[in-house]
């Protein structure tokens, strides 16, 4: 590894970050082709679903640019895949091009890829070099939730929670908006803009028939919709059924669902458990419908039974610099009679957004 090896890396992370919101469920990979020299031959980031990996991007801007990459090297932030899934193996594509070297920040956690890509690489005659751990430590940062299900099964569950200094999400009466300040509100946009799917209850629905869509940040795509909904209660004219956005919802398995299949609700029944229902199974079925990350904006019930399941792998807590006094709480907890009890998170970051402040907590657990 060398300084321009951590400087093309560095490069192909920009890349990646432009697979947000667009990749999903794939990983978010950026590469670029350059030569020892320094010169950046071609540069590509993962594409949606079905269409160019990273390194086939990359590949494809240099033919529109009619530049000749043999002997040159690629620098991956994510291991190329060496199986035919939805597209070819990139591995074939980089052999194929000429790519004498490739640099990776890290191994694909997916164990139809993990450590193959390298092989197959190294068979053919590539020079092959694993970047040093902090490269790797950020791609899994950035693609925390396909990590999570391709090691868990599961997705990353991040819990999105509003609230005063005094720990209040609302009013008695329930008025809410708005607590928090309109930079802290696009940057929730933003954190919605990541995720594979975005998981609410229907008392947030029937209370206040948000549209939990992406608005504020440009996408390619919207997230996945997910309403726990035991008695499919759900109304047909709700506000998050937009067009050509699916919305699934969760109901028990002797709910009445037929209204909300005639207007192109998808249906789950899970068996019962908190909530109404069992949330791992929730969960469970997210990861199996390749949900990465799930975004969840829900009321103080939903959350509850999230927290002390234990489902909850990350907060994003917006704080207002505001006192409301008496009002209603972001999470419904029974009372704790042991603090070793409590569920125990640790802050990995505090941040200045607007007037208010942007706190990421993570389960000691996780």
């Amino acid at each position: 590894m060398t300084a321009l090896d951590d400087a093309r890396l560095d490069r192909a992370f920009q890349c990646a970050e432009q697979s947000i919101g667009l990749s999903d469920p794939n990983p978010r990979v950026g590469c670029v082709i350059g030569t020892d020299d320094g010169t950046i031959l071609a540069e590509g980031w993962t594409q949606a679903a079905g269409q160019a990996h990273a390194e086939v991007a990359a590949l494809a801007d240099a033919r529109r640019r009619g530049i000749d990459v043999r002997g040159a090297t690629a620098w991956v932030t994510l291991e190329p895949c060496s199986h035919h899934g939805r597209t070819p193996p990139c591995c074939n594509a980089l052999i194929e091009a000429g790519i004498v070297r490739v640099v990776i920040a890290s191994l694909d956690p997916n164990p139809a890829v993990h450590g193959e890509g390298v092989e197959v690489l190294r068979h053919a005659g590539l020079e092959v070099e694993l970047a040093a751990d902090r490269h790797a430590a950020r791609c899994r940062e950035l693609n925390i939730g396909f990590f999570s299900r391709m090691t868990r099964g599961r997705p990353w569950v991040r819990m999105k929670l509003a609230i005063s200094l005094d720990g209040r999400a609302a009013l008695p009466d329930g008025q809410s908006q708005w607590i928090t300040s309109a930079q802290a509100r696009a940057d929730g946009h933003a954190w919605r803009a990541r995720a594979g799917a975005i998981l609410t209850g229907i008392g947030t629905v029937l209370a206040d028939d948000p549209t939990l869509n992406v608005r504020q940040v440009p996408v390619q795509r919207q997230p996945l919709c997910a309403v726990v909904d035991s008695h499919a209660r759900l109304p047909p004219g709700a506000r998050l059924r937009q067009p050509a956005r699916p919305v699934l919802a969760y109901v028990g398995a002797d709910a009445d669902a037929r209204a909300l299949e005639a207007v192109g609700v998808l249906i789950h029944r899970c068996p019962p458990g908190a909530a109404g229902l069992d949330l791992g199974a929730v969960i469970d079925d997210l990861g199996a419908r390749e949900v990465n990350e799930l975004h969840v904006e829900a009321g103080p019930r939903l959350g509850g039974s999230l927290f002390a399941r234990g489902q909850v792998d990350e907060m994003l807590v917006y704080v207002a610099p505001m006192l409301l006094g008496p009002g209603r709480d972001a999470v419904a907890l029974d009372a704790r009679r042991q603090l070793p009890f409590a569920p125990d998170f640790r802050f990995e970051s505090v941040t200045a957004v607007g007037p208010d402040l942007r706190l990421i907590l993570r389960r000691c657990s996780g």
